[in-house]
């Protein structure tokens, strides 16, 4: 924790020596930026997020209030997450849906949104352009090419709905009862799942 320091720009954040956080950016207190960051302009961060090593996010990327990005993301201008985000290791976000090295499509950034609580596991592909429902799980290594629904746990290439997930990460089994929390679930139709109130 030593090597982590405080920025005078942003009260209560702790900033690894290694990380830049261009000016512009906005960053909430609570948080953590570890080594070898980078936080480009217009980019809003929430409070209590965890940032680690050899992060990208910008620029105009907004996060919310306690996410947690593993090492080695890059978040992208047109990616939207919403509170207690987790994105697991090496997990990949586009942007554009067919890039050219010869050809500028900066204006053709396709928006991403991943709503509360869904966790997107390390390694996994989020195709732009489409929307991950809150509580989401997507398994690692998973390609996500379409909207996912909330609740849903998605695996494979392209990946698909292979069960339910209940809010606090379980998988859920035919009685869509969570074994940890007691949650109650009730399935609407095969694709959406409502927590029982």
């Amino acid at each position: 924790m030593s090597e982590l320091r405080e920025d005078p720009r942003f009260p209560n954040v702790l900033i690894h020596k290694s990380s830049y956080i261009d000016n512009g950016a906005i960053v909430g207190r609570g948080t953590k930026i570890w080594h070898f960051c980078h936080i480009l302009p217009g980019t809003v961060i929430g409070e209590n997020c965890s940032i680690g090593q050899n992060v990208m996010i910008g620029p105009n990327v907004r996060l919310g209030n306690g996410c947690k990005i593993q090492n080695n993301v890059s978040l992208y201008a047109g990616v939207e997450l919403a509170d207690d985000v987790f994105c697991g290791p090496s997990c990949v976000f586009t942007n554009v849906n067919n890039p050219r090295a010869n050809v500028s499509r900066k204006d053709e950034f396709r928006l991403t949104q991943i709503g509360r609580g869904a966790s997107i596991g390390a390694n996994a592909t989020i195709v732009c352009g489409h929307s991950l429902g809150e509580y989401c799980f997507i398994g690692a290594g998973a390609v996500i090419t379409k909207n996912v629904p909330p609740f849903a746990l998605m695996t494979g290439n392209p990946a698909r709905r292979t069960g339910w997930m209940s809010r606090v990460g379980e998988k859920l089994k035919a009685d869509l009862v969570c074994p940890r929390s007691g949650d109650r679930y009730r399935e609407i139709s095969s694709s959406h799942l409502a927590l029982i109130d």
